[in-house]
């Protein structure tokens, strides 16, 4: 079977439309991702991701666009409406009623992302897309640290952590890296918007193994789910679905550890990674 390029929606934005030229103009000078790559010198992934949306295009990009197409600067002018849309499309939903939402409920075997150190993310999101350039990943960990500000606000909203134990455990980086994002978390779980538990490896399989969940009460009391696993997420917002996932989060934070002895386990974890650091200084 001939291969297939992945269909593109330019209509639902400017990083979508951003990308679907960049496919139009590509094909209409009969060259592949590969060939374009080697006139740009710029990874065929990388442009890809760009085509499909997956990624913002990087600065510079859109000067060597319009010079290999002689499009007369149309990337240049299109470049300022995409770098707008730091999320891709099927994020972009969720992001806006995040950042509404007057509690924010989770469940997630990872750091969540508003609780990530900047060299954590980093450590996190490399391994997560090994094949990505360094400035695709400065720029997905600029939007996530961005996207923390509404947590340290003048007015923040509630926030209800449940992280899995695993993410105690399994380390992302380096030692360095593991001893600062657990001291991050015990100083974040001060504030007073903050709750934050850790469901222990003894509570077991349940509902959300090898994915997470969040929970956004909204205005008026309404409340939206959002699922999400390695490679994609789901907005729920039908009513006697998001019911049922309210159900799981209470099962999961019913099974959780207090916080008082959630913030014992992280400090332990911390003493041990702090341990890790040392010794690798001394050697």
């Amino acid at each position: 079977m001939a291969f297939q390029p992945r269909p593109l929606f330019p209509e639902r934005s400017a990083r979508d439309l951003y990308g679907s030229d960049l496919r139009r103009y590509r094909e209409a000078a009969g060259l592949s991702l590969s060939q374009l790559g080697e006139v740009l010198k710029f990874s065929k992934a990388h442009l890809s991701r760009i085509e499909t949306a997956e990624s913002l295009p990087p600065k510079g990009l859109s000067e060597k666009l319009d010079a290999a197409f002689g499009t007369d600067g149309h990337f240049c002018r299109l470049f300022p409406l995409a770098a707008l849309e730091e999320f891709p499309n099927r994020y972009r939903r969720y992001m806006e009623l995040a950042a509404q939402a007057a509690l924010l409920e989770s469940y997630t075997e990872i750091v969540h992302g508003l609780l990530q150190t900047p060299a954590f993310a980093t450590a996190a999101l490399r391994a997560g897309d090994p094949f990505a350039s360094d400035e695709e990943i400065n720029q997905k960990v600029a939007a996530r640290i961005k996207q923390q500000a509404r947590l340290h606000g003048s007015t923040p909203p509630r926030y209800w952590f449940i992280m899995d134990e695993v993410a105690l455990r399994r380390p992302v980086g380096d030692s360095l890296i593991m001893r600062d994002q657990m001291q991050a978390l015990l100083n974040t779980a001060e504030l007073r918007h903050v709750t934050l538990q850790i469901l222990p490896f003894a509570a077991g399989y349940h509902s959300e193994t090898g994915g997470s969940l969040t929970l956004l009460t909204l205005s008026g009391r309404s409340v939206v789910a959002y699922e999400e696993g390695s490679r994609s997420g789901t907005l729920i917002e039908e009513n006697g679905i998001v019911a049922k996932c309210q159900a799981y989060y209470d099962l999961l934070r019913a099974q959780a550890l207090s916080p008082r002895d959630s913030l014992a386990v992280i400090g332990t974890a911390l003493k041990g990674f702090e341990h890790a650091a040392r010794s690798v200084a001394e050697e």
